[in-house]
């Protein structure tokens, strides 16, 4: 008796996924598995549910990014149990994930409140967010400013390059900040981060360095550091673990 064999039926491609397109209404689980697809070299933001395209950099925006960017790193390289990222992604709840210009949180092991997802993504709220804002302040003052609220963000920065305005949001104690008489703002979620606003404004990097080595200097700054020391201490007692592998 013969035995027919029937073709082994191929494996039907899996069906592409929808472009993401600016003002899309999406989950955030949907729409990380979409821009995993898009071509190289795209940006786009999930801000409370619906899908943002950011304009084109233009230089002034870079030029201050750089210039925020650069303080932070100077700023974590003398604060143990601090990281600062520049345009990475941040995964805040199912309607959110944004890639803010600058950012900068404790690390999990010194008792901060994000932590990482498969090693690469940020989940949770970083304690501080700076946004360089030129063509997205609408977004950057209304949604972004809800989301990042409403997720545990302590302190959030906005430079408004058309205007060279500062607003700093002090979540915590629902407040603003505003520079001191010498025109310098002086974190509170990040003690000793100082930003001299005048340098900052004309683009004086060494100035602006020199006010942040200050603030470094500074008893506030030396306080935050042995807290931060206390918090990774008793984290290591407990066996405090800070990656998430789902």
């Amino acid at each position: 008796m013969s035995t027919v064999i029937e073709p082994r039926r191929a494996r039907s491609a899996r069906r592409p996924l929808p472009m993401l397109q600016s003002g899309d209404r999406l989950k955030q689980p949907e729409f990380h598995r979409r821009y995993l697809e898009m071509p190289a070299g795209q940006k786009f933001e999930l801000v409370e549910g619906r899908v943002f395209m950011p304009s084109p950099v233009s230089g002034p925006h870079g030029i201050f990014d750089n210039l925020l960017g650069a303080l932070l790193v100077f700023y974590r390289s003398q604060t143990p149990g601090t990281q600062d990222m520049g345009n990475g992604t941040i995964i805040l709840d199912q309607v959110n994930e944004e890639q803010p210009d600058q950012c900068l949180w404790i690390l999990p092991a010194f008792g901060g409140q994000t932590r990482l997802k498969n090693r690469k993504y940020v989940m949770g709220a970083p304690e501080w967010v700076g946004e360089i804002a030129y063509s997205s302040v609408a977004i950057d003052l209304y949604e972004k400013q809800t989301a990042y609220e409403r997720n545990g963000v302590h302190e959030y920065l906005v430079y408004c390059v058309p205007d060279r305005t500062f607003h700093v949001f002090d979540f915590k104690a629902k407040s603003q900040i505003t520079p001191d008489a010498r025109g310098i703002l002086r974190s509170r979620a990040m003690p000793g981060l100082w930003i001299d606003t005048a340098a900052f404004r004309s683009n004086k990097a060494a100035r602006a360095l020199k006010t942040l080595q200050a603030g470094l200097d500074s008893q506030e700054h030396a306080e935050f550091v042995a807290r931060l020391a206390s918090a990774k201490k008793r984290r290591k007692t407990s066996g405090g673990r800070s990656i998430d592998r789902r």
